[in-house]
This record gives structure tokens, C-alpha cells and sequence, in this order.
């Protein structure tokens, strides 16, 4: 399958960037949070803990919109809308790691609670808008 992602804005998945990602309440209000992001050539990958409430509202309602700043020009962006197309524990603390090296430099990841569970979430990008 081709690459969803404008080639122009691929970089923004290499990056730093911590995303703004959107999902909708029980009433339909938006809820933003701030996100790792990462990328499987595919899909948006989002990591987060069972029982939030970006993971309780995305078991609900799988439309979300995922917002991408460069760090290193603000006035440049990508926006991906798109739906949940799985919802998985399977290698969800390899991939939190994974996002601290990458975030933090640091081999894991270090504001684990106990008892908490991570999920990993893949979105399908379905429309992109972006500038810059």
C-alpha cells in the first residue's frame, strides 16, 4: 500500500513532534491530548494506558484528528484524520519504549505506574490538510 502521508511531511514522523491528537467525548465535545507519535509506513501509532480517556473514548468512537507541528517552523503542519483499525496490548511496552528512546533517550519508559497496562492503538489515515 502507498505511503498516506504527503512525502513533504514524512519528516514530521521522524521528528520529536509531539502531536495533538482528538477524540470525541460520550457527548461529542472534542478532547485534545497531547501525543508520541509514530508512524508504520501505514498507520499512526498512538501508545497510551488502559482506561484513559483518549483510550476510553477511542473503543467508542474510532474518529479521531491527529495534528503534527514542526517544532522547527511552526507555520508548517500536518493534520491526519482518520480512524482506529486496531486496538492492541500485543507489543504495546516494546513500543512505549520504543517512544522514549525516541522522546527521551532513554531505553524505557520511565513514568510507568504500577499496575498499568499500555494499549496500542493503529490509526488508518483517511484525509490529510497541511501547510508549509
Amino acid at each position: 500500500m502507498s505511503n498516506p502521508i504527503p512525502e513533504k511531511f514524512s519528516d514530521l514522523m521522524e521528528k520529536k513532534v509531539f502531536a495533538s491528537l482528538a477524540t470525541l467525548m460520550p457527548d461529542g465535545t472534542p478532547q485534545v491530548t497531547p501525543v508520541w507519535i509514530d508512524f508504520d509506513g501505514e498507520n499512526l501509532l498512538v501508545n497510551t494506558a488502559v482506561g484513559r480517556q483518549k483510550d476510553r473514548n477511542l473503543q467508542r468512537d474510532p474518529k479521531v484528528s491527529v495534528m503534527l507541528i514542526d517544532p522547527e517552523n511552526p507555520y508548517r503542519y500536518l493534520e491526519v484524520r482518520g480512524k482506529v483499525v486496531e486496538r492492541t496490548l500485543d507489543g504495546a511496552d516494546d513500543h512505549i519504549n520504543k517512544m522514549a528512546k525516541k522522546y527521551m533517550g532513554q531505553d524505557v519508559y520511565p513514568y510507568r505506574q504500577p499496575n498499568e497496562v499500555r494499549v496500542l492503538y493503529k490509526v488508518k489515515p483517511e484525509k490529510t490538510s497541511s501547510m508549509g
